[in-house]
């Protein structure tokens, strides 16, 4: 209940732009908000993959870290729509550490 107290005090202190950047986030992590990205242990390792294929997000978002454009991208993984980025890209923003510490992982390997 302390941790609800706190929340309240920020949030009444927040703009109407950022209680609705807040509230789009939260709805976002309550919902199926990433239909294009799936998780499973028995997939990469369990890594968050784009659907119908094993390609991780972290790759797609070390890729474009790295220079590479979106065409350039989507012709080297001719499986992958242009929606299959806009997923990735989205859930990387809202998975920032765990992709983060996926792409640590795989250089360190």
């Amino acid at each position: 209940m302390r941790m609800f107290k706190e929340v309240e005090m920020i949030l009444a202190n927040m703009t109407r732009a950022e209680k609705a950047e807040l509230l789009q986030w939260v709805a976002r992590d309550l919902g199926d908000a990433y239909p294009g990205i799936e998780s499973d242990p028995l997939v990469s390792g369990g890594e968050a993959c784009i659907v119908r294929t094993r390609i991780p997000v972290w790759l797609l978002v070390q890729a474009r870290r790295l220079g590479t454009n979106e065409a350039d991208i989507l012709r080297s993984y001719p499986t992958l729509r242009a929606e299959d980025l806009a997923n990735a890209w989205a859930y990387y923003r809202s998975h920032r550490s765990e992709i983060e510490q996926q792409i640590a992982d795989n250089e360190a390997a």
